[in-house]
């Protein structure tokens, strides 16, 4: 049990990362009425820049690498989803279509500048991708220890402490009041003297940082280069983790990790006995299973913020 637990956890975390940091992105854009349909595109726009940008500077930065690498993604995801901001908030554009928008863009710009730059269809591996250590004087406590601490990657825990942060500025600063107050009630907030325009830019805006921050940590500790094949689906498994985690960080958090263990089914199976005979086909699809019965239980029970996905006009009711 124990030895199942070891091999168990550090995976699922190390699968849960990248959901949970797009996750929050979701969070904040949701939560100040702007659907973002596009956490997959910017999850890809992500994992590009940070394998490029990996590629091109491992012998500069040594080392550094992958964490410089995540936080270019992070500008570029950030930058990248300002088209979203400009049709949805500006051009009032219906939010769903501009998302897919997003999604076909930022894979159709990854997919051709891979083939521009490297000649074929992926890029090279990526020489210095992140690693697992384990974290002193933790790994050493007994039981626990080994099980949390031991052969993980760093960003598993970075995630988490990211999701705890974002709660803060939600639930306890006055950021996060007026953010969901836009959310909720625009007009209301916009009487109070709260710009609503900028909120839900700011908003997209940090959306579009975390889903390229995901979107490299995916892929500079999970692949390790890029393709079209990637990204495929974890940008949606986000968004669902944002709906069956009601729109809050730490829901969005668990529900995030509950969709890493499933994909994690096909990686630690050998290990289980209970899920050793099971087919792997069937245990490769579980993730998108998963989160379809998830959401085909619980969407009625989730409320989105009231004024998600209705374009603002300012002097309208």
């Amino acid at each position: 049990m124990f030895d199942a637990l070891q091999s168990i956890i550090p995976t699922v975390l190390f699968y849960s990362a990248p959901l949970i940091l797009t996750a929050l992105g979701g969070v904040f854009s949701e939560r100040s009425g702007v659907v973002n349909i596009g956490l997959e595109g910017l999850m890809v726009m992500g994992a590009f820049i940070g394998i490029v940008f990996n590629l091109a500077f491992s012998d500069v930065f040594g080392s550094w690498t992958p964490w410089i690498s995540i936080v270019v993604a992070t500008i570029i995801g950030a930058i990248f989803s300002i088209i979203h901001a400009i049709a949805s908030v500006s051009f009032h554009a219906n939010q769903v279509v501009s998302g897919v928008a997003i999604n076909m863009l930022a894979l159709g710009i990854g997919v051709y500048l891979t083939k521009v730059w490297y000649g074929k269809g992926q890029t090279d591996m990526v020489d210095q991708p992140f690693y697992t250590t384990s974290i002193p004087m933790l790994s050493d406590i007994p039981i626990i220890g080994p099980i949390f601490f031991e052969g993980i990657y760093v960003t598993s825990y970075i995630a988490i402490v990211f999701a705890i942060v974002a709660w803060f500025v939600l639930y306890k600063t006055p950021f996060g009041l007026r953010l969901r107050a836009v959310g909720e009630h625009p007009m209301a907030a916009d009487t109070n003297g709260i710009k609503v325009v900028k909120m839900r830019y700011i908003a997209v805006i940090l959306s579009g940082a975390f889903g390229g921050l995901g979107g490299s940590v995916f892929a500079l500790t999970i692949v390790s280069n890029f393709s079209h094949a990637t990204i495929v689906g974890q940008g949606f498994m986000a968004l669902a983790a944002v709906i069956f985690g009601k729109w809050h960080p730490l829901g969005a958090m668990g529900a995030a990790l509950f969709f890493g263990l499933a994909q994690s089914l096909s990686v630690v199976s050998a290990g289980i006995p209970l899920l050793e005979n099971i087919p792997q086909v069937f245990l490769l699809i579980a993730p998108y299973v998963l989160t379809i019965l998830a959401l085909a239980g619980f969407i009625g029970r989730a409320e989105a913020p009231r004024a998600n996905g209705e374009p603002y006009i300012k002097g309208s009711r």
